[in-house]
């Protein structure tokens, strides 16, 4: 036998699709379900008074007009109230949409319009709790660029993290900016008021960083003609950083391990034990975990370290911030740029292995050979320019030998041709897309003879 039932159910669904939908005002909901609880109360009053009294149920027109009276009561009284309720969240709601930069889509503009008020409100207060968890990124933290959902979430950690004085592990490739967050861990920490010694494991050679960290005593080896405090001593009462902690050597490591816990160490060439109070804050680009499964790190002193963890997204995974990373280092210049469209678009399309720090050099030098005060995409390195291969744009990759005129022409057409198939071969819509006003826009597709009728038919 035949199962029809999962295609009957989706008829159905495609049935009730298609009916119309009714959207009524919460002003006349919510009073008739006041209304509807008073006259039902009112009913089982007046039939539970008539048993009561032995004479049945009461069904006099006096009663009759009693419900009608305290229905017409509670419905008024059901209006007043959810005026006095709504009126100030209209209100809200009306100056959040003219101070806020809201933004929606296709199918919640429709709902908008639809009359569906909850929906409505429901859309605005998330708009608000998104524009307010902005707001707040930037209040306490200046420094860090970034609106992504990756970079607010890394921040909300940092608050919960940054008043304790836990240890902080944090992780993330090189260039992601670990000292920047580090930096704004003690910032915002308990400890601000006092030393932030920063250290970087890897800058220092092996023989040198037990002295760095711990001090050395007078005399303690060849060359050491004075006392000398390390690190510790310095970070005293404060916040010590230890940059690259994945890089530090393993037979020093037992001695950190030493300091986190006992709070406590020797300097080099001293028998003396010394007590230091320090918040740790360690930072690595390495795997830590497949180091202690390798034995290049002590299991030991990771479990110690990995208290709280923060994890730094490489820029590839947060690419909607490159705008804005990009306008931080254009106001950073000592010249007066701007940056073109087609440029952003193609520091946005590559992949930067070397993350933010790459991004910052990159945004440097363009702004220091360009002449024009605008940074063109022949002010980029040419790993850009030769990277702008994105299947959906339909650009091709150019060989390397192709001279770099002809391929950013093509780039150029390319985008063009892309940007007039998303809006229809709408010019005034493409022109939104590409950051160029219209006379500009009809001169490059002069330029680059492109068929916009034929866009329109989807004939190109």
């Amino acid at each position: 036998m035949e199962i029809v039932y999962p295609t009957m159910l989706k008829k159905l669904y495609k049935d009730l699709g298609k009916l119309p939908r009714y959207h009524v005002s919460l002003y006349i909901i919510i009073p008739f379900i006041i209304m509807g609880f008073a006259v039902l109360a009112a009913i089982v009053s007046s039939s539970l008074a008539g048993f009561a009294s032995g004479k049945g149920p009461a069904r006099s027109e006096l009663v009759f007009w009693a419900t009608a009276v305290i229905g017409m009561l509670a419905f008024g009284a059901g209006v007043v109230l959810i005026r006095l309720i709504l009126k100030p969240v209209e209100q809200f709601v009306e100056r959040a949409r003219k101070l806020t930069p809201m933004t929606s889509t296709p199918a919640e503009n429709l709902q908008a319009k639809s009359g569906d008020q909850i929906q409505q409100f429901t859309h605005i207060f998330d708009q608000v709790t998104n524009v307010l968890s902005r707001m707040e990124s930037k209040h306490y933290f200046p420094q860090i660029i970034g609106d992504s959902l990756p970079m607010r979430g890394l921040m909300s950690l940092i608050m919960k993290v940054s008043p304790t004085d836990s240890t902080a592990l944090i992780l993330g490739e090189s260039g992601t900016g670990k000292e920047l967050v580090a930096t704004s861990i003690f910032e915002q920490g308990l400890r601000v008021e006092k030393p932030f010694i920063k250290l970087n494991c890897a800058a220092i050679p092996e023989e040198l960083l037990e002295s760095e960290l711990f001090g050395h005593e007078k005399g303690a080896f060849t060359g050491a003609t004075s006392f000398k405090p390390g690190k510790f001593d310095m970070a005293n009462g404060g916040t010590l950083f230890l940059d690259e902690i994945g890089d530090m050597p393993y037979n020093l490591q037992s001695k950190i391990l030493r300091v986190i816990q006992e709070r406590e160490f020797y300097r080099v060439g001293g028998s003396k034990t010394i007590k230091v109070d320090v918040r740790f804050i360690a930072s690595t680009n390495k795997n830590l975990e497949l180091m202690v499964q390798e034995g290049h790190f002590r299991e030991d002193l990771f479990y110690r370290l990995n208290v709280f963890t923060l994890h730094l997204p490489p820029l590839r995974e947060r690419k909607e911030d490159v705008p804005a990373l990009v306008d931080h280092f254009i106001q950073k210049s000592s010249n007066n740029v701007e940056i073109t469209s087609m440029s952003l678009q193609m520091l946005m399309s590559y992949t930067w292995p070397g993350n933010v720090r790459e991004l910052q050099n990159v945004i440097e030098r363009a702004a220091v050979i360009c002449d024009d005060g605008y940074i063109e995409p022949i002010h980029l390195p040419a790993f850009i320019t030769g990277a702008f291969d994105n299947a959906d744009q339909g650009i091709p990759t150019f060989p390397a030998t192709a001279p770099l005129d002809d391929r950013l022409a093509e780039i150029e057409k390319n985008m063009i041709i892309d940007a007039l198939r998303k809006t229809g071969g709408v010019q005034v819509r493409a022109t939104e897309l590409l950051g160029i006003n219209q006379r500009s826009l009809w001169h490059r597709i002069k330029k680059h003879n492109i068929d916009v009728k034929s866009i329109k038919n989807n004939r190109f």
